[in-house]
């Protein structure tokens, strides 16, 4: 036992990540790739954000939550940044143990916001169609702070306990993570005690934040769609669903990744290393690129304050 708790102790330190697996010696070619995805996410989320500040006219609670929308994007892919630099770019795939804790944090955090944000969306478009004489006395700047409060609370106390799960655990395995950065359900695998209490948690946090939320969504959807039914005229039909098409893109583009990932995590153990590190890359850093993307395209404000910029 004197061995194995010196090799355990030996790889708390650290953690190596995994870039593209099997292939080390390719890293250097997805350098390029990421950073131009990863200034793709600034520019874009950052243009959004700048267009939002600046326009008076986008100052209602549809673009707060927009912002809202681009904040956590930015949040999300900033938190892989410093993991994948250092492997694509750096080649130094070494990463300190409670480093990895803290990304493993803010990662997790962010998408756990990412899906509070969207249901605020999701309220805001029900309630613009629903009720839409009393939108602007229902959603006032500080019901919009108190829901982006909230979200960001509701995040912060579900993940803050994964950091104390994972740290009482014992590693003696093999200390390499097969993603680029840190994930609960990734570290988890490589303790040698039994997990029951980290998986069980992870879990409930994942039905109880992104399954009730994506419930919520779609309960709020079809009710929408209900209303919108009820509009006698189809040109009137189709306005406000326009103002939702976007929204659902964005869901769309959250959830079908995650699904994805957490079926092979699940379901794909048989497939190739590739295909994971793949899907998890595509998970993380899809949608911060793609929603600024969405947004520009679908909102005729936003689209029309662009096209101006590049006008001038």
């Amino acid at each position: 036992t004197m061995m194995n708790s010196s090799a355990s102790l030996v790889n708390h330190h650290s953690s190596i990540l995994t870039g593209i697996p099997g292939m080390p010696d390719k890293n250097p070619w997805m350098a390029f790739p990421l950073g131009f995805l990863y200034t793709l996410t600034l520019l874009g989320n950052g243009t959004i954000l700048a267009i939002i500040k600046v326009d008076q006219n986008l100052h209602e609670p549809m673009y707060y939550f927009l912002s809202m929308l681009a904040l956590t994007d930015v949040g999300l892919s900033m938190s892989t940044l410093p993991s994948m630099l250092s492997i694509f770019w750096f080649n130094a795939p070494e990463i300190p143990f409670d480093a990895c804790i803290t990304q493993m944090f803010f990662i997790h955090s962010f998408g756990v916001v990412e899906s509070g944000v969207l249901v605020s969306m999701t309220f805001d478009r029900f309630v613009a169609i629903r009720d839409p004489l009393r939108y602007a006395s229902i959603l006032t700047h500080g019901i919009i702070g108190k829901i982006g409060i909230a979200v960001v609370i509701r995040a912060v106390c579900v993940v803050f306990p994964v950091p104390f799960l994972i740290k009482r655990l014992p590693f003696c395995h093999s200390n390499v993570l097969s993603h680029s950065y840190c994930l609960h359900q990734d570290a988890v695998r490589l303790a040698c005690a039994s997990t029951r209490v980290n998986s069980l948690y992870g879990l409930l946090v994942v039905i109880f934040t992104l399954g009730f939320d994506a419930i919520i969504i779609l309960f709020s959807y079809v009710l929408i769609l209900k209303t919108v039914l009820g509009i006698a005229s189809r040109v009137e039909r189709l306005k406000p669903l326009n103002t939702c098409l976007s929204h659902i893109c964005a869901v769309l583009l959250f959830y079908v990744p995650l699904i994805g990932v957490t079926m092979i995590h699940r379901f794909g153990k048989h497939l190739s290393p590739v295909v994971h590190t793949f899907m998890a890359n595509t998970y993380l850093l899809l949608p911060p690129v793609l929603n600024p993307v969405v947004y520009s395209v679908k909102t005729r404000q936003i689209r029309r304050r662009i096209t101006h910029v590049f006008q001038r």
